[in-house]
C-alpha cells in the first residue's frame, strides 16, 4: 500500500496514512539498488521527491535538464515535473527516496529552495545519515517512529535550503566561509588523526574562538564534535560495507582501546554499532534481504555482514519512486 502511495495524489493518501496528523506526510521511504544498465523510464509524480545518492552515479534528468548526481549528491524535485534516470556504464548506483507531500498547509517548499533542483553534495554532512534514519523509522510501525521521520525530513529540507540560500553571501561572509571549508576539509582528510584546535588556527589563520562560533553557526556542530562526528559515520560506513572486525573499524577510524570506541560510539548514538548494523539491514530485509536480522551479527568482537553491494544486490530490482 505504502508503495503504492507514492504515485497518488496527495489527497488520495490523507485516509490511508496511519499515525500522521501533520505534515509533512511521507508516502514512501526505501533505500534501492538499481541492476546493471537500469533505467528508469519518463514520468512524474503527484508529490515531492528527494532523491539522495548513496553509492555510484546516476544521471537525472528534470523537465529536460540533466544532472550528473555522484555519490552524496541530493536532488529535489516537485509535483508533475517529467523526470528519468538512467545509469553510467560500468558504475553502480544506489540510492535513498523520500516522497513526500504537505497536504493542504500551503507550506512554502519553493521559497525555501529557489526553484532548484540540485543541492550539491551532502555526504560528510548529517543530511546522510537524517536519510538513512527516515527510511528505518518509516518501516516501522507507531505515531514515535512517524514523527522521526518527519523531524528528520525537516531538517533534511532547511539543510537543502541553506545550501539553496548561499550563493547570496557577502564578500566579508564569502571569505569566512571559505576559510571554514578548509577547516572542515582538513577534519574530513584527518579525522583519524589526533587534531586540535590549535592545528586548526594554522590551518585557517582564525583564532579558536572564532573558529568554534562559525562553525557551530554554519555546521551545527563545534570542529571536534564534527571529527568525531565523521569518525561515527565512517565506522558505521565500514560496518555495513566491509567483514571488519570492530577492533578493526575502531582503529581505523582513530580509535586504540576499542571499548572505549564502543561506549562512545552507544553514548553519541543511543546503540551500539552491531545494533546499527542489524537496524539497517532490518529496514532493508523489508525490502527483500531474507536473512533475519538475528543471523547477521554476533556478539563478539565481528561484525558478521555481508558486504553492502553483496547485501543490496540481493535485494528486489524494484525501480525507486
Amino acid at each position: 500500500m505504502r508503495n503504492d502511495m507514492a504515485y497518488w495524489d496527495p489527497a488520495e493518501t490523507l485516509e490511508h496514512l496511519q499515525d500522521y496528523y501533520f505534515p509533512p506526510y511521507i508516502t514512501l521511504a526505501h533505500m534501492f539498488h538499481a541492476p546493471d544498465n537500469w533505467i528508469k523510464p519518463e514520468g512524474f509524480h503527484r508529490q515531492y521527491q528527494i532523491q539522495y545518492t548513496y553509492l555510484g552515479v546516476g544521471i537525472y534528468e528534470i523537465n529536460g535538464k540533466s544532472y550528473v548526481t555522484k555519490q552524496g549528491d541530493l536532488i529535489i524535485h516537485r509535483p508533475y515535473e517529467v523526470h528519468r534516470l538512467s545509469m553510467v556504464p560500468g558504475e553502480p548506483y544506489s540510492c535513498i527516496s523520500i516522497v513526500f507531500h504537505f497536504g493542504s498547509s500551503g507550506f512554502p517548499l519553493e521559497e525555501l529552495i529557489d526553484g532548484r533542483h540540485y543541492f550539491g553534495s551532502f555526504e560528510e554532512h548529517p543530511v546522510k545519515e537524517w536519510l538513512q534514519r527516515i527510511v528505518m523509522h518509516y518501516h516501522q510501525p507507531g505515531i514515535v517512529h512517524q514523527m522521526e521521520c518527519q523531524q528528520l525530513l525537516v531538517r533534511t529540507i532547511v539543510e537543502a535550503a541553506k545550501q539553496s540560500k548561499s550563493a547570496s553571501l557577502t564578500p566579508i561572509q564569502l571569505k569566512n566561509a571559505n576559510k571554514l571549508m578548509q577547516v572542515k576539509n582538513f577534519i574530513r582528510n584527518h579525522y583519524q588523526e589526533d587534531i586540535q584546535l590549535g592545528l586548526l588556527e594554522g590551518v585557517s589563520g582564525l583564532s579558536r574562538n572564532y573558529i568554534c562560533r562559525l562553525f557551530k553557526a554554519e555546521f551545527g556542530l563545534l570542529p571536534l564534535q564534527y571529527m568525531v562526528w565523521l569518525r561515527f559515520q565512517k565506522a558505521k560506513q565500514l560496518a555495513v560495507t566491509t567483514n571488519m572486525s570492530v577492533t578493526e573499524i575502531a582503529r581505523a577510524v582513530g580509535y586504540n582501546d576499542v571499548h572505549s570506541f564502543g561506549k562512545m560510539f552507544k553514548k553519541k548514538t543511543g546503540i551500539s554499532l552491531s545494533q546499527f548494523s542489524s537496524s539497517f539491514y532490518m529496514t532493508e530485509g523489508q525490502l527483500g534481504l531474507d536473512d533475519p536480522p538475528s543471523n547477521r551479527h554476533t556478539e563478539d568482537d565481528r561484525v558478521a555482514l555481508p558486504p553492502f553491494k553483496e547485501a543490496c544486490d540481493r535485494l528486489p530490482c524494484e525501480a525507486p519512486a
